[in-house]
């Protein structure tokens, strides 16, 4: 079972600007002064091995997607997605780079839920523009197909949900009752968000992900948080929404629908999770602040925990092998 995160933002996609590019190039540059970096195998060595993350890259900016590779994808042409968020489109681009359009394929989308930003990549996964392909879209909304074919309507997109080429299915789930597709089990459960939102844990021979995001975390509901505690059991990777700083989600941002990063190692901790995956990353936080974060959880859980814990930040085009 491979993650592979296709979006890490949260509530709306955001791209690097002049200003941030510049004091990543000053940083580096500043960096190299007297490391006589006079080949391209030495310059390569330190951008590799020198500079932190936030600096040689970047956490990325597409809004909340990603692929949970199960199957050997050259004999099983069927794919899983959690939301469909801006992160699909390049999704879709990696697909069809490997199968090309003439080779079917079936792809599983399970929503946590249906606000913009998790549904706002759909127009653009070009799968869905192909006869031939099938897609299911599985959530517990009773609005589910609703809102697909609303984002589609002529006063907000030029193509037609009537226009798409593949067969679009919608399968409504229940929270608690296990999905199964072929060797995986997929179980939904209910989370606090505005008009509801519902993680997923899913397992297969013995290995178990969670995926959690968008859901708020009340520290006074003592049932919830052991709802919650079980739902993670022994997982080997929680895919985490810590958009907010612990203070924030307790104070000018409760009530907003998202947590921290100080409860999702709480959690993990708790449920003897093996790794914590920071996700859904706060749209105002650049390089810097998200590597901060990263850092200061990393510390925090080192203090509080008596098992080890894996913490990594999510960003687009990671890929975190179970």
């Amino acid at each position: 079972m491979k993650a592979r995160i296709w979006g890490a933002r949260g509530s709306l996609p955001v791209a690097l600007n002049h200003k941030q590019i510049r004091s990543k190039l000053v940083t580096a540059l500043e960096g190299a002064i007297g490391r006589n970096l006079d080949t391209p195998e030495k310059v390569a060595s330190y951008i590799d091995n020198d500079l932190g993350f936030d600096v040689r890259g970047t956490y990325g900016g597409n809004s909340s997607c990603v692929e949970v590779e199960v199957w050997d994808p050259d004999a099983v042409h069927e794919h899983i997605i959690l939301d469909l968020g801006s992160g699909v489109r390049a999704l879709a681009g990696a697909k069809l780079a490997r199968y090309g359009p003439a080779k079917p394929q079936t792809y599983h989308v399970f929503m946590s839920h249906l606000h913009w930003d998790h549904i706002m990549g759909f127009p653009f996964f070009t799968p869905a523009y192909i006869p031939g392909n099938r897609i299911i879209i599985y959530g517990c909304h009773e609005e589910l197909e609703t809102a697909f074919r609303r984002q589609q309507e002529p006063i907000s997109f030029p193509v037609g949900f009537h226009q798409l080429g593949a067969t679009i299915e919608f399968v409504r789930m229940e929270p608690g009752v296990p999905l199964r597709l072929h060797d995986v089990t997929v179980t939904a459960k209910l989370q606090l968000h505005a008009g509801d939102s519902y993680g997923y844990r899913l397992e297969q021979g013995g290995k178990a992900m969670v995926y959690s995001t968008d859901s708020e975390h009340k520290l006074d509901n003592a049932a919830e948080r052991l709802a919650f505690v079980e739902f993670f059991r022994d997982a080997d990777l929680v895919i985490f929404d810590a958009m907010y700083s612990l203070a924030d989600s307790i104070s000018v941002k409760a009530d907003w629908g998202h947590s921290s990063n100080v409860v999702g190692v709480e959690l993990c901790q708790l449920a003897g999770v093996h790794q914590l995956c920071l996700f859904h990353h706060e749209p105002i936080y650049d390089d810097a602040q998200i590597a901060r974060v990263l850092a200061e959880t990393r510390r925090y859980a080192e203090i509080t925990g008596e098992a080890p814990l894996e913490i990594v930040s999510a960003y687009d085009g990671m890929e975190i092998e179970l």
